[in-house]
């Protein structure tokens, strides 16, 4: 056909072939890019590491008070990144506020723990009040800080609020005090080396002391982990030394339950102790590299942390290891191991699928020893001390010495170092000073917001690995938070269900839905209970992670040992 159009096929081939002048989507400009290079450093000759990308995140958030497209966009073409990346990584964290260009970022952020301890100390006024008096800074309510003991806690900036009133979060807005509390009682690096720090860690590391020799007193004692789950540390550490090297290390320190503050506690206090187990478990294990993932409401402990990184590198007591500290960004499911190391690897922090197991493949698919941080602050007295000393400890037919988040009700709410074994009833009365003036025990959560509440009428059970499953709770992190006749076990549970709903990653149906549809069924007078344990069932039964299978348990306990208080008969 005469008016047939001819497409020279080479030529469109050629067309294709040349690159586009610039890329599609929004582009940045020379301006907005030198200001993010400013603030995250000059790329390296192989470019900037993905893995650094929260890090970088945070440059920019602390500094611009927010994350403008702007920004987001010219730090995806620092990293070569595609921007959907970042943003999509900035979204996930709940401390990262993405802001369009015309938006005014707030000039100051104020956060008020809205979880049990602090809600029983008055938090909710607190918040309303603030909300009200302060004008010009976002006051927002938030979950756990890991400051259960001084409640109502709160921040302003990065500043802690111990035992936060009015009048004091308001003084600190006015003269802007933001910055981290000091820690003038932390044990410093010179401090510990003249009370006989790093000996054991050079011992091994100079072969005077066996490392099958250090593995079989972990096992001997029977170390287990303490952020939760309870894997024993002896069998890990052969597991993950068996395993072909280069072998990495995770460190958890994002202490997100609800109610736990222990590794907080210790960390503020005693950092080298932890740092010494940290090298313990390098040298045994043989670890290429550590990586210490902080959860970003502890901004007093990384300041000290990297302080005292920096002395250790400094003055090492043997060679060490490559030690990244990594901030984490406000999200409670990267307590989970597997989803901590996809935050670490700079990746929205969703659990894993297993198998495999990071002990096997693991951060940056290596072979990857994951440890809490209280249990890598135990190493050092288990070698000293020797097992039988710390298996002598215990009661009621169990063995050992367990620390205690206490909060809530009692006189004397902290870390309590006390017998594995221990009941909840003298637990308050021989550690607490009983309960707080005017309060009767009336109920408790032996485990944090995960773990389930009990009556006061099973306060005589023992509280350690194993010893609460019968009874439908666990220990997890031993965060015991005590309920008097003035509180309810439903509001309790209420509370942690829309925890459990503001915190699931949204990767599995049975979580991102199930904890939201609980806690609206919860939030009625009377509970529908039929529903309630279908959602339950499911929750438990098809979730990835421990977040959903674990969020049943309060619906469990409140129907199980508490039915007065969501029966019909309260209607009205």
């Amino acid at each position: 056909m005469a008016n047939a159009t001819h497409i020279d096929l080479d030529q469109v081939r050629q067309q294709l072939r040349q690159p586009r002048a610039q890329l599609k989507g929004r582009q940045t400009t020379d301006e907005i890019r030198a200001q993010v290079r400013d603030l995250i450093g000059q790329p390296p000759a192989d470019g900037h590491r993905k893995d650094l990308l929260i890090e970088h995140l945070h440059v920019l958030n602390d500094h611009f008070s927010g994350l403008f497209e702007r920004h987001i966009v010219a730090l995806a073409a620092e990293m070569c990144l595609p921007v959907v990346e970042v943003f999509e990584v900035a979204s996930f964290y709940h401390h990262f506020e993405i802001l369009k260009d015309e938006e005014v970022a707030a000039s100051l952020t104020v956060r008020v723990c809205d979880s049990v301890s602090c809600s029983l100390a008055g938090s909710d006024s607190l918040l309303s009040h603030l909300q009200k008096d302060l004008s010009g800074v976002k006051v927002v309510p938030v979950p756990c800080l890991g400051r259960c003991e001084q409640a109502p806690a709160a921040q302003v900036g990065q500043q802690a609020v111990a035992h936060a009133t009015l009048d004091a979060v308001v003084q600190r807005v006015v003269h802007k005090q933001t910055t981290p509390n000091p820690l003038p009682n932390a044990i410093r690096m010179m401090a510990y080396l003249e009370a006989g720090g790093y000996q054991l860690v050079r011992q091994v590391a100079l072969g005077e002391r066996e490392a099958e020799s250090v593995i079989q007193v972990l096992e001997h004692s029977g170390l287990r982990g303490l952020g939760g789950a309870g894997f024993p540390s002896g069998r890990k550490w052969r597991i993950v030394r068996s395993q072909p090297s280069p072998r990495l290390m995770a460190v958890n320190i994002d202490e997100g339950e609800p109610g736990t503050f222990k590794d907080r506690t210790l960390l503020e206090s005693d950092p080298h102790r932890f740092l010494e187990g940290v090298l313990l478990a390098a040298n045994v294990v043989g670890v290429d590299a550590v990586y210490i993932y902080l959860r970003d409401e502890y901004h007093e402990a990384r300041v000290l942390l990297s302080e005292e990184l920096a002395a250790l590198r400094a003055n090492p007591p043997c060679a060490l290891p490559n030690i990244e500290l990594r901030r984490g960004a406000g999200a409670y499911i990267c307590g989970e191991e597997s989803a901590m190391i996809e935050s670490i690897e700079g990746k929205r922090g969703e659990p894993r699928l297993r198998p495999p197991y990071i002990a096997e493949v693991g951060l940056f698919g290596r072979p990857t020893l994951e440890h809490n941080f209280e249990t890598l602050y135990w190493i050092r007295e288990l070698l000293e001390q020797g097992a039988e000393s710390f298996l002598s400890r215990g009661r009621h037919g169990r063995q050992g010495l367990r620390r205690f988040s206490v909060s809530g009700r009692v006189k004397h709410p902290g870390v309590k170092l006390a017998p594995a074994g221990i009941t909840l009833r003298e637990l308050v009365h021989e550690y607490c000073g009983g309960m707080a003036e005017g309060h009767t025990l009336y109920a408790y959560l032996p485990g944090g917001a995960s773990g389930g509440i009990l009556p006061e009428r099973l306060a005589d059970v023992p509280l350690d690995f194993d010893t609460l499953q019968p009874y439908g709770c666990f220990i997890g992190s031993a965060a015991v938070i005590v309920l008097s006749e003035s509180d309810t076990a439903r509001e309790s549970a209420l509370n942690v269900m829309r925890f459990f709903a503001h915190e699931s990653c949204g990767q599995c149906t049975p979580c991102r839905v199930g904890t939201d549809k609980a806690a609206q069924l919860m939030a009625d007078n009377v509970w529908d209970a039929d529903t309630l344990n279908d959602l339950a069932q499911v929750m438990g039964d098809a979730s990835i992670c421990g977040l959903g299978q674990a969020a049943p348990n309060p619906i469990r306990c409140v129907l199980k040992y508490f039915p007065h208080e969501v029966a019909e008969a309260v209607k009205a």
